[in-house]
């Protein structure tokens, strides 16, 4: 029996080729896009039964010379790196998959917000440096206990974190486009406000909504003054939802107290982002996913979906509408 052929687009290194080598189903054969010549690409593009992706972006280019695939499978959620009505021209099913990152995230979200308001990295470098910054911090830091955590997007990474938030006994409010189901909200005592109310009356401001069309650029200069001066704003979703040039200035201007920030507007951000320079910014490179663990559950449901599909199942957490595997 001839092995199937699964094309990986993402760049990789021992360790991650190991994990997913580790993961990937008997009876397929993983091939790396990052490793071949431009003639190889072109050629197992050709042949590939199935697409592979985490972030690089696929659009109409792909798409087209992908003559034998039957699914494009995301390890991830979201899928601003597609071009899904390109996908859809050509009939070729975009999955994702819900839920296997919400763990790591929502973890990154509480360690942003307790590591801005204990002043970590500061009195890290201070610390480091041989000083002892033992009470210089103490009127500016403070506890997540009494405050209230608001969250912008309540879908399975909102709701993870929510659960994080509660056992620091936080007070949740929350918005997103559907209504979290009432066993949810009482789960998490979890208050529905509109976005101006969580902006107006929270300490803390979590993002954990897609970048879309309405979705780009949502907090801006006007959203920020509406904030508390002591809030903290943590995005851990997608760069593109918060404009930095409005957050640089509402973070220099006092307007609020600091940010977390995991996603950028173009990534990798260049170096001299004026944000970088803030010492009330943390900033990492997109690893709100980043653990062995979340890694091991993305490719797990990955692998599976493209297992279902070799099946004859239809694929699971379609996204763009093409809701049965392309038959050839």
């Amino acid at each position: 029996m001839t092995s199937k052929k699964i094309l990986y687009f993402d760049q990789v290194f021992d360790s991650l080729k190991q994990l997913l080598v580790e993961n990937k189903p008997d009876g397929f054969d993983l091939l790396f896009w990052e490793e071949m010549s431009e003639t190889e690409q072109q050629e197992n593009l050709l042949t590939a039964d199935y697409l592979l992706v985490a972030t690089k972006y696929l659009d109409e280019a792909i798409f087209s010379k992908a003559k034998n695939a039957k699914l494009v499978q995301k390890t991830g959620i979201g899928v601003d790196n597609f071009n899904l009505e390109d996908a859809k021209k050509y009939n070729l099913p975009v999955a994702n998959t819900p839920g296997a990152n919400a763990r790591g995230v929502s973890e990154l979200t509480i360690l942003l917000i307790l590591a801005l308001y204990r002043k970590l990295p500061l009195i890290n470098e201070k610390t480091k440096l041989g000083d002892w910054p033992m009470w210089e911090f103490r009127p500016s830091s403070y506890e997540m206990s009494g405050k209230t955590h608001g969250f912008i997007g309540f879908g399975n990474i909102g709701q993870e974190a929510a659960r994080r938030s509660k056992a620091f006994e936080t007070k949740v409010v929350y918005y997103d486009k559907f209504r979290a189901p009432l066993e949810i909200e009482k789960e998490l005592d979890a208050t529905f406000l509109s976005i101006e109310q969580i902006l107006k009356s929270s300490d803390i401001v979590s993002l954990h909504i897609p970048l879309l069309s309405e979705t780009k650029g949502l907090i801006g200069e006007k959203e920020l003054q509406m904030m508390k001066s002591n809030a903290v704003l943590i995005n851990v979703s997608r760069g593109g939802i918060v404009e930095e040039s409005a957050l640089f200035k509402a973070l220099t201007n006092n307007v609020i107290a600091g940010a977390g920030i995991d996603v950028w507007e173009s990534e990798p951000t260049e170096i001299n982002n004026p944000l970088l320079t803030l010492d009330n910014v943390i900033a990492t490179p997109h690893v709100g996913a980043g653990t062995r663990d979340t890694l091991n559950r993305v490719f797990k449901m990955a692998f599976e979906n493209i297992e279902r599909v070799e099946n004859g199942d239809v694929p699971q957490h379609v996204v763009n509408g093409v809701q049965y595997a392309r038959l050839l």
